[in-house]
């Protein structure tokens, strides 16, 4: 009994550090990204840069013995070839979001990717979830549209972008989950497939949108600022934690948690949003969709902490009925 309370105890606090560490690079990510974009608006080279930076630090890392991440395979590079897709196309179509969308509309846009989560394990055969988990995604997703009733400015081709990052990262998200649990890849591997992957792809989107060579050009011209150089670099940087972390989550827990979890920290975003980066008017509509938003993430939490200490229950009742 003792040593099956360790190992719970010890699955639970690896659960909630995946969880927690994943909302604080999420939130950091949001800030850091429209920074370099507000003087850097290339967004489709940042990302080719982060993918870049991340690829070869994975693979340094394994050639002098940091990591114990597997070589390429090329079985397992065809299989996560959709996950590597989807996540570019998601981060893709979100960093352009963000140009001509402000962060709080941006948040809230992005909140409604539990729902759409929610919608997508039923398809894929993971089952109806139970009752309350349902109307807390969908509660949360309502507290999404009442805040984005009182807009602030409205950008039709920036929400267009956001709303189709949120499908992308949808499908990212499920996949992400799958890859992880089928083939026993750790977080660290399933990185570097997906940002290795991404790197042919990402060329071709940088030259076929006119942003090869002068992309380059800009950023030399830019690096000759202190500033702008600290902010790339912490971009960069915060692009492999973010990574890192996301897979980490998602393949410890789920993919509704884990974008439960950036509905949830997306509320710290939201508020250090409207005062942060030009900052944004506040309005009625936006504080009580945020309530009811919170209020859902904590009732999807406590939906679920139910639901799990019902099905130990269970077990430990099985396994004492089938001793007798």
């Amino acid at each position: 009994m003792e040593i099956r309370a360790d190992a719970e105890t010890s699955s639970f606090s690896s659960s909630l550090f995946a969880a927690v560490s994943y909302g604080f690079a999420s939130m950091a990510m949001v800030f850091i990204n429209k920074a370099v974009l507000m003087q850097y608006t290339y967004s489709m080279t940042l990302l080719t840069l982060q993918q870049l930076f991340t690829t070869l630090l994975i693979h340094f890392g394994r050639k002098m013995g940091y990591t114990r991440a597997r070589g390429v395979d090329m079985e397992t590079a065809k299989q996560l070839f959709p996950v590597s897709f989807f996540y570019n196309a998601n981060v893709a179509f979100a960093l352009a979001s963000l140009k001509g969308v402000n962060i709080p509309m941006y948040i809230a846009i992005k909140r409604l990717t539990p729902l759409a989560v929610l919608i997508a394990g039923c398809f894929m055969g993971k089952g109806r979830p139970t009752t309350q988990v349902t109307l807390s995604v969908i509660l949360t997703a309502a507290g999404v549209l009442i805040a984005a009733l009182g807009d602030f400015s409205f950008d039709l081709f920036g929400y267009s972008l956001a709303f189709i990052s949120v499908f992308f990262q949808t499908m990212y998200l499920v996949l992400v989950e799958k890859s992880g649990a089928e083939k026993g890849l750790s977080s660290v591997e399933i990185m570097f497939y997906n940002s290795f992957l991404s790197l042919p792809f990402l060329m071709f989107l940088i030259i076929a949108t006119g942003e090869f060579p002068y992309s380059l050009s800009v950023l030399f011209a830019k690096s000759y600022s202190f500033t702008f150089l600290m902010i790339l670099i912490l971009s960069l940087v915060m692009g492999i934690v973010l990574n890192f972390t996301m897979f980490l989550c998602t393949i410890v827990n789920s993919a509704l948690t884990t974008t439960i979890v950036g509905v949830l920290k997306g509320v710290g975003s939201t508020t250090f949003g409207f005062f942060l980066l030009g900052g944004v008017q506040v309005h009625a509509l936006n504080v009580t969709g945020l309530v009811i938003n919170t209020a859902g993430g904590v009732w999807y939490s406590y939906a679920k902490y139910q639901q799990k200490k019902s099905k130990t229950v269970k077990l430990v009742t099985d396994v004492e009925a089938h001793r007798k």
